[in-house]
Protein backbone atom coordinates (compact mmCIF):
# COMPACT_ATOMS: atom_id res chain seq x y z
CA UNK A 1 0.00 0.00 0.00
CA UNK A 2 3.00 2.38 0.61
CA UNK A 3 5.26 4.14 -1.56
CA UNK A 4 8.89 3.73 -2.95
CA UNK A 5 8.85 2.19 -6.52
CA UNK A 6 12.42 3.19 -7.92
CA UNK A 7 13.94 2.54 -4.70
CA UNK A 8 12.03 -0.88 -4.85
CA UNK A 9 13.02 -1.59 -8.37
CA UNK A 10 16.46 -0.90 -7.88
CA UNK A 11 17.16 -2.82 -5.15
CA UNK A 12 15.58 -5.75 -6.27
CA UNK A 13 17.87 -5.90 -9.21
CA UNK A 14 20.86 -5.36 -7.48
CA UNK A 15 19.89 -8.26 -4.71
CA UNK A 16 18.46 -10.19 -7.64
CA UNK A 17 21.66 -10.16 -9.44
CA UNK A 18 23.92 -10.94 -6.82
CA UNK A 19 21.38 -14.02 -6.36
CA UNK A 20 21.47 -15.15 -9.93
CA UNK A 21 25.35 -15.18 -9.06
CA UNK A 22 25.23 -17.61 -6.15
CA UNK A 23 26.37 -14.91 -3.94
CA UNK A 24 23.27 -16.00 -1.20
CA UNK A 25 23.53 -19.60 -2.18
CA UNK A 26 22.66 -21.35 1.58
CA UNK A 27 22.79 -24.63 3.24
CA UNK A 28 19.73 -24.83 5.20
CA UNK A 29 17.50 -25.86 2.40
CA UNK A 30 18.12 -29.40 2.83
CA UNK A 31 16.34 -29.99 5.79
CA UNK A 32 13.30 -28.59 4.51
CA UNK A 33 13.67 -30.63 1.26
CA UNK A 34 14.00 -34.00 2.72
CA UNK A 35 10.64 -34.15 4.37
CA UNK A 36 8.04 -35.62 2.31
CA UNK A 37 5.24 -35.30 4.51
CA UNK A 38 5.54 -31.14 4.26
CA UNK A 39 4.90 -28.52 1.34
CA UNK A 40 6.91 -25.16 2.59
CA UNK A 41 5.57 -21.95 1.99
CA UNK A 42 7.16 -18.58 2.80
CA UNK A 43 5.75 -15.79 5.01
CA UNK A 44 7.70 -12.66 4.30
CA UNK A 45 6.04 -9.56 5.98
CA UNK A 46 7.10 -6.65 8.08
CA UNK A 47 7.50 -8.17 11.81
CA UNK A 48 9.62 -5.00 12.73
CA UNK A 49 9.90 -1.33 11.60
CA UNK A 50 7.69 1.21 10.49
CA UNK A 51 4.97 -1.42 8.90
CA UNK A 52 4.99 -3.44 11.36
CA UNK A 53 1.48 -3.08 12.56
CA UNK A 54 0.43 -3.84 8.75
CA UNK A 55 2.87 -7.13 8.64
CA UNK A 56 2.76 -8.89 11.77
CA UNK A 57 -1.76 -8.09 11.27
CA UNK A 58 -1.11 -10.27 7.80
CA UNK A 59 1.02 -12.80 8.73
CA UNK A 60 -1.63 -13.54 11.45
CA UNK A 61 -4.26 -13.84 9.13
CA UNK A 62 -2.22 -15.62 6.87
CA UNK A 63 -0.64 -18.38 9.88
CA UNK A 64 -4.46 -18.52 10.92
CA UNK A 65 -5.65 -19.98 7.35
CA UNK A 66 -3.08 -22.57 6.95
CA UNK A 67 -3.28 -23.44 10.60
CA UNK A 68 -6.73 -24.42 9.80
CA UNK A 69 -6.04 -26.24 6.48
CA UNK A 70 -3.44 -28.46 8.94
CA UNK A 71 -6.10 -29.05 11.72
CA UNK A 72 -8.30 -30.37 8.86
CA UNK A 73 -5.11 -33.16 7.82
CA UNK A 74 -3.68 -31.28 5.86
CA UNK A 75 -3.70 -31.61 2.11
CA UNK A 76 -2.90 -35.09 0.66
CA UNK A 77 -1.89 -35.97 3.72
CA UNK A 78 1.18 -33.48 3.63
CA UNK A 79 1.25 -30.58 6.51
CA UNK A 80 1.87 -27.18 5.18
CA UNK A 81 4.88 -25.56 6.98
CA UNK A 82 5.25 -21.86 6.97
CA UNK A 83 9.18 -20.35 7.10
CA UNK A 84 8.61 -16.80 8.11
CA UNK A 85 11.09 -14.16 8.02
CA UNK A 86 11.18 -10.66 8.77
CA UNK A 87 11.02 -7.87 5.69
CA UNK A 88 11.88 -5.19 8.69
CA UNK A 89 9.88 -2.51 6.77
CA UNK A 90 12.57 -2.11 4.32
CA UNK A 91 12.78 -2.68 0.81
CA UNK A 92 16.29 -4.12 0.69
CA UNK A 93 15.24 -6.74 3.79
CA UNK A 94 12.43 -7.57 1.94
CA UNK A 95 14.52 -8.84 -1.10
CA UNK A 96 17.03 -10.40 1.63
CA UNK A 97 13.92 -12.40 3.13
CA UNK A 98 12.90 -13.36 -0.21
CA UNK A 99 16.01 -14.42 -1.03
CA UNK A 100 16.62 -16.42 1.85
CA UNK A 101 13.12 -18.21 1.40
CA UNK A 102 13.77 -19.07 -1.81
CA UNK A 103 17.65 -19.98 -2.08
CA UNK A 104 17.98 -21.42 1.68
CA UNK A 105 13.97 -22.92 3.05
CA UNK A 106 13.44 -24.10 -0.72
CA UNK A 107 9.92 -22.12 -0.42
CA UNK A 108 7.29 -23.03 -3.00
CA UNK A 109 5.11 -19.65 -2.90
CA UNK A 110 5.94 -16.45 -0.75
CA UNK A 111 2.89 -14.52 0.94
CA UNK A 112 3.72 -10.74 1.91
CA UNK A 113 5.16 -8.51 2.12
CA UNK A 114 1.99 -5.88 3.51
CA UNK A 115 3.09 -2.49 1.80
CA UNK A 116 3.29 -2.16 -2.19
CA UNK A 117 7.06 -0.99 -1.93
CA UNK A 118 8.56 -4.25 -0.37
CA UNK A 119 5.82 -6.57 -2.77
CA UNK A 120 7.78 -4.73 -5.75
CA UNK A 121 10.83 -5.03 -4.61
CA UNK A 122 10.86 -8.65 -3.71
CA UNK A 123 9.26 -9.23 -7.42
CA UNK A 124 11.75 -9.55 -9.24
CA UNK A 125 13.96 -12.29 -7.69
CA UNK A 126 10.28 -14.62 -6.59
CA UNK A 127 9.62 -14.39 -11.03
CA UNK A 128 13.68 -14.92 -11.43
CA UNK A 129 12.94 -17.85 -9.80
CA UNK A 130 9.39 -18.72 -10.89
CA UNK A 131 7.97 -19.06 -7.45
CA UNK A 132 4.58 -17.22 -7.15
CA UNK A 133 3.83 -14.37 -4.72
CA UNK A 134 0.37 -13.48 -3.26
CA UNK A 135 0.46 -9.82 -1.92
CA UNK A 136 -2.48 -9.58 0.86
CA UNK A 137 -2.44 -5.84 0.74
CA UNK A 138 -0.31 -3.87 -1.57
CA UNK A 139 -2.95 -1.60 -3.76
CA UNK A 140 -1.06 0.04 -6.66
CA UNK A 141 -1.96 -1.45 -9.75
CA UNK A 142 1.96 -1.29 -10.85
CA UNK A 143 2.42 -4.50 -8.47
CA UNK A 144 1.03 -7.23 -10.23
CA UNK A 145 0.85 -4.71 -14.33
CA UNK A 146 4.06 -3.65 -15.26
CA UNK A 147 4.03 -0.96 -18.79
CA UNK A 148 0.88 -2.94 -19.38
CA UNK A 149 2.39 -6.55 -19.26
CA UNK A 150 1.01 -8.58 -16.06
CA UNK A 151 3.73 -10.38 -13.85
CA UNK A 152 3.11 -14.07 -14.38
CA UNK A 153 4.20 -14.63 -10.81
CA UNK A 154 2.50 -12.01 -8.71
CA UNK A 155 -0.92 -11.84 -7.43
CA UNK A 156 -2.92 -9.81 -4.53
CA UNK A 157 -6.00 -10.72 -2.41
CA UNK A 158 -6.75 -7.03 -2.22
CA UNK A 159 -8.72 -4.53 -4.73
CA UNK A 160 -6.25 -2.01 -6.65
CA UNK A 161 -6.41 1.97 -5.54
CA UNK A 162 -8.55 2.85 -8.64
CA UNK A 163 -11.40 0.66 -7.71
CA UNK A 164 -11.29 2.10 -4.18
CA UNK A 165 -11.43 5.76 -5.30
CA UNK A 166 -13.96 5.15 -7.99
CA UNK A 167 -16.18 3.93 -5.79
CA UNK A 168 -15.49 6.45 -3.15
CA UNK A 169 -15.68 9.38 -5.73
CA UNK A 170 -18.84 7.62 -7.30
CA UNK A 171 -20.58 7.80 -3.77
CA UNK A 172 -19.84 11.54 -2.82
CA UNK A 173 -21.07 12.58 -5.91
CA UNK A 174 -24.25 10.71 -5.98
CA UNK A 175 -25.65 9.10 -2.70
CA UNK A 176 -24.29 12.08 -0.82
CA UNK A 177 -25.05 15.01 -3.62
CA UNK A 178 -21.88 16.73 -2.77
CA UNK A 179 -20.48 19.77 -5.47
CA UNK A 180 -17.18 20.37 -4.21
CA UNK A 181 -14.24 18.61 -2.18
CA UNK A 182 -10.98 18.88 -0.33
CA UNK A 183 -8.35 16.50 -0.97
CA UNK A 184 -6.55 15.80 2.40
CA UNK A 185 -3.35 13.32 1.66
CA UNK A 186 -0.16 11.89 2.78
CA UNK A 187 2.66 13.43 0.92
CA UNK A 188 4.83 10.21 2.71
CA UNK A 189 2.58 7.82 1.03
CA UNK A 190 2.11 6.84 -3.09
CA UNK A 191 -0.71 4.53 -1.51
CA UNK A 192 -2.33 8.27 -0.41
CA UNK A 193 -1.28 10.27 -3.40
CA UNK A 194 -2.40 7.81 -5.95
CA UNK A 195 -5.82 7.71 -4.30
CA UNK A 196 -5.91 11.24 -4.32
CA UNK A 197 -5.12 11.61 -7.54
CA UNK A 198 -7.85 9.54 -8.85
CA UNK A 199 -10.63 10.19 -7.04
CA UNK A 200 -10.31 13.87 -8.20
CA UNK A 201 -10.50 12.99 -11.91
CA UNK A 202 -13.90 10.60 -11.04
CA UNK A 203 -15.50 13.26 -9.09
CA UNK A 204 -14.49 16.04 -11.63
CA UNK A 205 -15.69 13.39 -14.44
CA UNK A 206 -19.03 13.03 -12.49
CA UNK A 207 -19.81 17.12 -12.41
CA UNK A 208 -17.88 17.61 -8.83
CA UNK A 209 -15.07 20.13 -8.43
CA UNK A 210 -11.96 19.84 -5.88
CA UNK A 211 -11.48 23.71 -4.48
CA UNK A 212 -8.42 22.67 -2.03
CA UNK A 213 -5.46 20.31 -2.10
CA UNK A 214 -3.48 19.95 1.53
CA UNK A 215 -1.21 17.61 2.81
CA UNK A 216 0.22 15.67 5.96
CA UNK A 217 3.46 13.20 6.62
CA UNK A 218 2.39 10.26 8.09
CA UNK A 219 3.35 10.30 12.43
CA UNK A 220 2.77 13.83 12.42
CA UNK A 221 0.74 14.84 15.25
CA UNK A 222 -0.98 18.01 15.07
CA UNK A 223 -3.01 18.68 11.94
CA UNK A 224 -5.15 22.20 13.05
CA UNK A 225 -2.94 24.42 11.43
CA UNK A 226 -4.41 22.96 8.22
CA UNK A 227 -7.46 21.77 8.64
CA UNK A 228 -8.27 25.81 9.61
CA UNK A 229 -7.54 26.10 6.06
CA UNK A 230 -9.19 23.29 5.11
CA UNK A 231 -12.15 24.66 6.87
CA UNK A 232 -12.56 28.01 4.86
CA UNK A 233 -12.76 25.82 2.29
CA UNK A 234 -16.44 24.85 3.18
CA UNK A 235 -16.19 21.83 1.16
CA UNK A 236 -19.49 19.40 1.38
CA UNK A 237 -16.70 16.62 2.15
CA UNK A 238 -12.91 15.93 2.85
CA UNK A 239 -11.49 13.14 1.03
CA UNK A 240 -9.00 11.49 3.52
CA UNK A 241 -6.92 8.15 1.70
CA UNK A 242 -4.44 7.25 4.62
CA UNK A 243 -4.32 4.78 7.62
CA UNK A 244 -6.13 4.81 11.23
CA UNK A 245 -3.40 6.26 12.98
CA UNK A 246 -3.62 9.70 11.33
CA UNK A 247 -7.27 9.48 10.41
CA UNK A 248 -8.35 9.10 13.71
CA UNK A 249 -6.24 12.57 15.00
CA UNK A 250 -7.32 14.30 11.55
CA UNK A 251 -10.93 13.04 11.96
CA UNK A 252 -10.66 14.28 15.92
CA UNK A 253 -9.36 17.78 15.45
CA UNK A 254 -11.43 18.48 12.35
CA UNK A 255 -14.79 18.28 14.81
CA UNK A 256 -12.74 20.07 17.56
CA UNK A 257 -12.47 22.87 15.33
CA UNK A 258 -16.36 22.70 14.42
CA UNK A 259 -15.51 20.75 10.94
CA UNK A 260 -18.95 19.04 10.09
CA UNK A 261 -18.47 18.16 6.50
CA UNK A 262 -18.59 14.44 5.60
CA UNK A 263 -15.06 13.21 5.86
CA UNK A 264 -14.58 10.18 3.44
CA UNK A 265 -11.80 7.37 3.01
CA UNK A 266 -10.39 4.29 1.63
CA UNK A 267 -9.23 0.46 3.27
CA UNK A 268 -6.60 1.99 5.17
CA UNK A 269 -9.19 3.55 7.82
CA UNK A 270 -10.35 -0.54 8.87
CA UNK A 271 -9.23 -1.00 12.18
CA UNK A 272 -11.41 -0.59 15.22
CA UNK A 273 -8.54 1.72 16.82
CA UNK A 274 -9.77 4.55 14.55
CA UNK A 275 -12.48 4.74 17.18
CA UNK A 276 -10.35 4.67 19.56
CA UNK A 277 -8.82 7.85 18.28
CA UNK A 278 -11.36 9.93 16.76
CA UNK A 279 -14.23 9.32 19.68
CA UNK A 280 -17.82 7.92 18.77
CA UNK A 281 -19.48 11.22 18.27
CA UNK A 282 -16.68 12.96 15.99
CA UNK A 283 -17.07 9.75 13.34
CA UNK A 284 -20.65 10.65 12.68
CA UNK A 285 -20.82 11.58 8.99
CA UNK A 286 -17.79 9.97 8.28
CA UNK A 287 -17.86 7.13 5.20
CA UNK A 288 -14.77 4.53 3.51
CA UNK A 289 -14.80 1.66 1.84
CA UNK A 290 -13.59 -1.74 2.56
CA UNK A 291 -13.48 -5.11 1.70
CA UNK A 292 -15.85 -6.49 3.72
CA UNK A 293 -18.63 -5.53 6.49
CA UNK A 294 -18.22 -7.76 9.87
CA UNK A 295 -22.15 -7.80 9.35
CA UNK A 296 -22.14 -10.19 6.62
CA UNK A 297 -23.29 -14.02 6.85
CA UNK A 298 -20.27 -14.95 4.86
CA UNK A 299 -17.25 -13.50 6.72
CA UNK A 300 -18.51 -14.81 10.42
CA UNK A 301 -16.40 -17.95 9.95
CA UNK A 302 -13.24 -15.90 9.78
CA UNK A 303 -14.28 -13.28 12.50
CA UNK A 304 -15.02 -16.17 14.88
CA UNK A 305 -11.65 -18.07 14.00
CA UNK A 306 -9.57 -15.43 14.00
CA UNK A 307 -10.65 -13.83 17.59
CA UNK A 308 -10.40 -17.41 19.38
CA UNK A 309 -7.16 -17.69 17.62
CA UNK A 310 -5.83 -14.70 18.55
CA UNK A 311 -8.43 -12.97 21.21
CA UNK A 312 -8.85 -9.87 19.46
CA UNK A 313 -11.10 -8.81 16.21
CA UNK A 314 -9.22 -9.06 12.92
CA UNK A 315 -8.51 -5.55 11.06
CA UNK A 316 -8.22 -5.09 7.18
CA UNK A 317 -4.62 -6.64 6.75
CA UNK A 318 -5.70 -9.75 9.11
CA UNK A 319 -8.56 -10.41 6.56
CA UNK A 320 -6.37 -9.94 3.87
CA UNK A 321 -3.85 -11.95 4.99
CA UNK A 322 -6.65 -14.50 5.60
CA UNK A 323 -7.83 -14.44 2.30
CA UNK A 324 -3.72 -14.96 0.50
CA UNK A 325 -3.66 -18.00 2.77
CA UNK A 326 -7.16 -19.67 1.33
CA UNK A 327 -5.65 -18.90 -2.17
CA UNK A 328 -2.54 -20.72 -1.44
CA UNK A 329 -4.28 -23.32 -0.17
CA UNK A 330 -6.97 -23.71 -3.03
CA UNK A 331 -3.94 -23.35 -5.32
CA UNK A 332 -2.34 -26.44 -3.72
CA UNK A 333 -5.39 -28.45 -2.93
CA UNK A 334 -6.18 -28.04 -6.88
CA UNK A 335 -2.88 -30.21 -7.63
CA UNK A 336 -0.26 -27.22 -7.41
CA UNK A 337 2.30 -29.07 -5.09
CA UNK A 338 5.48 -27.28 -7.27
CA UNK A 339 5.52 -23.60 -7.68
CA UNK A 340 4.43 -23.33 -11.53
CA UNK A 341 1.49 -25.77 -10.81
CA UNK A 342 0.95 -23.26 -7.72
CA UNK A 343 1.13 -20.16 -10.04
CA UNK A 344 -0.94 -21.46 -12.94
CA UNK A 345 -3.73 -22.24 -10.00
CA UNK A 346 -3.57 -18.91 -8.24
CA UNK A 347 -4.38 -17.54 -11.77
CA UNK A 348 -7.24 -19.83 -12.57
CA UNK A 349 -8.78 -19.46 -9.26
CA UNK A 350 -13.22 -19.08 -9.51
CA UNK A 351 -15.49 -17.99 -7.09
CA UNK A 352 -13.22 -19.29 -3.93
CA UNK A 353 -15.04 -18.59 -0.60
CA UNK A 354 -12.34 -16.61 1.36
CA UNK A 355 -12.32 -14.57 4.66
CA UNK A 356 -14.26 -11.61 3.63
CA UNK A 357 -16.51 -13.28 0.42
CA UNK A 358 -16.48 -14.64 -2.82
CA UNK A 359 -13.43 -13.84 -5.08
CA UNK A 360 -12.21 -15.16 -8.80
CA UNK A 361 -8.63 -13.98 -9.78
CA UNK A 362 -8.87 -11.86 -13.17
CA UNK A 363 -5.81 -13.90 -15.45
CA UNK A 364 -5.28 -10.88 -17.43
CA UNK A 365 -4.61 -8.27 -14.54
CA UNK A 366 -3.77 -10.52 -11.50
CA UNK A 367 -6.26 -8.96 -9.23
CA UNK A 368 -8.64 -10.45 -7.59
CA UNK A 369 -12.32 -9.71 -8.88
CA UNK A 370 -14.89 -9.16 -5.98
CA UNK A 371 -16.78 -7.00 -3.97
CA UNK A 372 -16.82 -4.12 -2.59
CA UNK A 373 -18.74 -1.94 0.57
CA UNK A 374 -19.06 1.51 2.34
CA UNK A 375 -19.08 1.98 5.97
CA UNK A 376 -20.81 4.86 8.12
CA UNK A 377 -20.03 5.37 11.31
CA UNK A 378 -22.93 6.26 13.49
CA UNK A 379 -21.90 7.22 17.61
CA UNK A 380 -19.26 4.55 17.09
CA UNK A 381 -21.05 1.72 15.20
CA UNK A 382 -20.07 0.89 12.13
CA UNK A 383 -22.61 0.26 9.42
CA UNK A 384 -22.91 -0.93 6.01
CA UNK A 385 -24.18 2.11 4.11
CA UNK A 386 -24.16 0.12 0.40
CA UNK A 387 -22.56 -3.04 -1.35
CA UNK A 388 -21.31 -2.68 -4.44
CA UNK A 389 -21.21 -6.15 -6.66
CA UNK A 390 -17.71 -7.70 -7.92
CA UNK A 391 -16.73 -5.93 -11.41
CA UNK A 392 -16.40 -8.45 -14.19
Amino acid sequence: MLFGKKKARLTALIVGGLMACGIFTGCGGDQAANNANEIVVGSNFELTGNHAQYGSNANNGFKLAIKEINDAGGINGKKLKVVEADAKSETAESVNAATKLISDDKVKALIGPAVTANVIAESDVAAQNKVPVIAPAATNPDVTVENGEVKSYIFRSCFIDPQQSNVMAEFAAKDLNAKTAVLYLDSSSDYSKSLGKIFKEKFEAAGGKVVMEEAFLAKDQDFKATLTKIQTANADVIFVPAYYEEVGKIVKQARELGITSAILGTDGWDDTKVIDIAGKDALNNTFFCTHYFEGDEDVQGFLEAYKKEYNTDPNVFAALGYDAGKMLIDAIQRGGEDSEKIRENIENIKDLKVGTGIMTMDAKTHNPIKGIVVIETKDGVRELRTKIAPEG
